[in-house]
């Protein structure tokens, strides 16, 4: 357990390094590839806080009296400091109490959204306000709505609007909040996830572009569209998320300029290594805490004054339950 409890949070970091690299990557598998590391990374941190705070409270007495294992076998197991088991507890109470937080945060916005899109007139997928600000966005819904302004609409030609059209419905129909939502909530966890969602904003926004370029059959209509879209909202100075104008325009309208990214295997197998090792790392991990208890019960065992033995009404006799032989011998 000594190394082995670290190693989900060496890959952490490690991924939260290499995320940035993705926006190079297809963005449709890069998404689901960031979706899956940040998934892995958080639960891999939580377990390997949740280790180390169990080798701090384990050799508080009074813990070790209820759990009947003996404190002095527990520290001889176990090498973990006392004061890295506090500081994993804090970190442990931090990202439950920062989780929480965040998802009743994303919760909220997931009903709001639902609302607005019930809320829209109308019970086509596209709705237009009679608003002269320009702005798009897609509300996720049951079912989901897309919402254009006039005012969008006078600043983009046919084909425009049509691969602004494209862009939203694949939004809603990559089901893309939900990413946003994993992001945010693992990035909760820890600090150290945010540049996955960073990094997952973008090859959403990446996402939506390269299915409105297959959409409208044009990589240079789609380019157009999401600059002239960023250039009229810019003096709205309105954020909203799944939006066409959201991300990092220049460099979208460079990537859907150039031809689309290749596929390459080496990335993602990095990155499958690496998810690997923090699960295998996590178990192993769980598996010493357990011999480590054990090894400890059984020593407490070994040095407590023998027990009464209680019998029962047919005078057959019981042992202590933590203090119970693993194996009986066999009769001759």
């Amino acid at each position: 357990m000594t190394f082995t409890v670290y190693v989900p949070l060496v890959v952490t970091v490690v991924l939260a390094v290499l995320a940035p690299a993705a926006r190079r990557l297809p963005p449709r598998a890069a998404a689901r590839s960031l979706a899956c590391a940040a998934l892995v990374t958080a639960t891999g941190w939580l377990g390997s806080l949740a280790l180390l705070a169990f080798t701090g409270l384990a050799q508080i007495p009074e813990v070790a009296e209820q759990g009947h294992w003996s404190v002095a076998a527990l520290r001889a197991e176990d090498p973990v400091s006392l004061t890295v088991a506090a500081l994993g507890a804090l970190g442990l109470i931090a990202a439950f109490g920062s989780l929480a937080v965040a998802a009743v945060r994303q919760t909220r916005q997931l009903l709001w959204a639902r609302r607005e899109a019930a809320a829209v007139p109308g019970d086509t997928e596209l709705t237009v306000l009679d608003d002269e600000v320009p702005q798009a966005f897609a509300l996720p819904g049951a079912p989901g709505r897309i919402v254009v302004s006039r005012g969008m609409l006078r600043c983009l030609g046919d084909d425009e609007r049509a691969a602004l059209l494209a862009h939203e419905r694949a939004h809603l129909r990559g089901r893309h909040h939900l990413y946003l939502a994993l992001w945010r909530l693992t990035a909760a966890v820890t600090p150290l996830l945010r540049p996955l969602a960073d990094a997952g904003g973008f090859v959403l926004e990446r996402w939506a572009d390269e299915d409105a370029a297959t959409h409208v059959g044009s990589r240079t209509v789609v380019a157009r569209a999401v600059g002239r879209a960023a250039l009229a909202s810019a003096a709205a100075h309105r954020h909203r998320r799944l939006a066409a104008t959201g991300g990092a325009v220049p460099q979208r309208v460079r990537a859907l300029l150039a031809p689309p990214p290749a596929p390459r295997a080496l990335p993602f197998v990095a990155g499958a290594v690496l998810l690997a090792l923090c699960c295998a790392s996590l178990a192993e991990a769980a598996s010493d805490s357990e011999r480590m208890v054990v090894t400890a019960r059984s020593a407490q065992c070994a040095t407590a004054r023998p027990a009464p033995v209680a019998t029962d009404r047919d005078g057959a006799s019981h042992r202590h339950p933590h203090c119970r032989p693993h194996r009986h011998a066999r009769p001759l």
